[in-house]
């Protein structure tokens, strides 16, 4: 490939006004994160950030640009000198590159060096008609071009670039406070994470296990949707907070109606998930829920689900179709992970005719059944914390361990 530079764009940092200052310190220290161990240079300038790439894979820089949240776009860049006959050479290569059929084309002029002795429009008018006259596939279209030569002349050159590529969006990762995703193991949670870090919200992740009721490979299975999290995170690593679920989930299996069993399982959750969230420094709940997609998403089950913390919760996938749920998942290269058929507490043990439209009294009844706030309290006690990285090697399936034992054997040995 013959380009030398790319060009990186800001979004909606640019709007921040009087805070911009703060956005863009956590993007760069982000940026500067994720482009560590190639060899490239960066040049952080007010409205825009330039990567020198050294000779770096092109490819292997664009796979990092597009784990950056906060960066709106992104152009593969020729840099040449300011002379007028190495533009227009340079142009034609250019367009050569990415030119292989008949297309339209126009090309676009902007002097950012003002003592430039030529006209935007002379440049414009010398290099398309060089351009045109030297590549056979191009036909002028300067109202709806279907390729768009942009010259940027600078003092100390020119930046011709012909792409314009889409990146991830949103802020920052860690701009706008930390919450505590609810994570679940399925499609669903880790797509809303996702959506989260995008949206600048710096994630731990809560997973409720019953080892040996579910499986160690379920447990297995969220440590390494974690991994695929952690490419986006700030240092590439994310806390993981393990709650010993299964005395509280035998204790709502021997207690509680069948048809409330997830609903009030839902509701322990959410208490040991608020206290958690307070303990470290959480500013909101994070979960997967669609509105309407199974018996506890429903409108009635939130809000008697949602009655029982008034900890913010947010549910970046609360109006998204399944389709567009799948094909998120797909993009971040969790899908295959999250369907291996190893049940979690919440699919184990699925009621035949769950509640969709349960009462709060009701719940609050069944509740009564046993001493539910001291299991919660000890289930917030026992939780073991660790720091899942992507490279991370962590394997929980020692065969007949349960998840606390295997986490406290690693420790033991320094593993996490």
């Amino acid at each position: 490939m013959i380009y030398n530079q790319i060009l990186v764009r800001f979004g909606d940092l640019t709007l921040k006004g009087k805070n911009q200052k703060v956005f863009l310190k956590t993007l760069y220290k982000l940026f500067s994160q994720k482009m560590a161990g190639l060899n490239v240079d960066i040049d952080y300038l007010f409205d825009r950030i330039f990567i020198h790439l050294n000779d770096e894979d092109v490819n292997k820089v664009i796979e990092r640009l597009n784990l950056v949240s906060g960066i709106s776009s992104y152009s593969l860049v020729l840099k040449c000198s300011n002379d007028l006959e190495d533009i227009k050479i340079k142009s034609k290569e250019l367009m050569d590159e990415v030119v292989k059929t008949k297309v339209t084309f126009k090309v676009n002029t902007r002097k950012r060096f003002k003592d430039y002795p030529m006209h935007s429009m002379d440049v414009t008018k010398a290099v398309s008609g060089y351009v045109l006259k030297n590549n056979q596939n191009l036909v002028v279209d300067v109202h709806n071009p279907e390729v768009e030569l942009n010259i940027e002349i600078r003092e100390d050159g020119a930046y011709l670039f012909n792409t314009h590529i889409r990146a991830m969006g949103g802020y920052p990762v860690g701009v706008a406070g930390k919450g505590l995703l609810m994570l679940s193991g399925g499609i669903d949670s880790p797509v809303a994470g996702y959506l989260a870090m995008k949206q600048g919200v710096e994630i731990e992740c809560i997973h409720f296990e019953s080892t040996p009721l579910t499986s160690i490979e379920s447990a297995q299975k969220v440590v390494d949707l974690v991994k695929k999290l952690a490419k986006y995170a700030p240092n590439n690593k994310i806390n993981v907070h393990m709650v010993p679920f299964k005395e509280l989930h035998m204790a709502l299996l021997d207690n509680v109606p069948e048809s409330y069993n997830i609903t009030i399982m839902r509701r322990m959750m959410y208490r040991i998930a608020t206290k958690l969230a307070i303990k470290k420094d959480c500013l909101c709940l994070i979960n997967g829920e669609s509105v309407g997609q199974v018996a506890s998403q429903t409108l009635g089950s939130i809000n008697t689900i949602n009655s029982v913390t008034n900890y913010p919760i947010l549910r970046p996938l609360c109006t998204y179709d399944k389709i567009d749920i799948i094909e998120l998942s797909k993009k971040i290269d969790c899908y295959d992970l999250s369907i291996k058929p190893f049940e979690d507490c919440c699919t184990v043990y699925v009621p035949k005719a769950p509640a969709t439209a349960p009462k709060k009294h009701l719940a609050e009844k069944y509740e009564e059944a046993f001493d539910y706030e001291k299991m919660v309290d000890w289930c917030v006690e026992n939780t073991n914390s660790i720091t899942i990285s992507k490279d991370s090697d962590l394997d929980f399936t020692f065969e007949g361990l349960e998840v606390r034992e295997v986490i406290k054997t690693l420790k033991e040995q320094k593993r996490c």
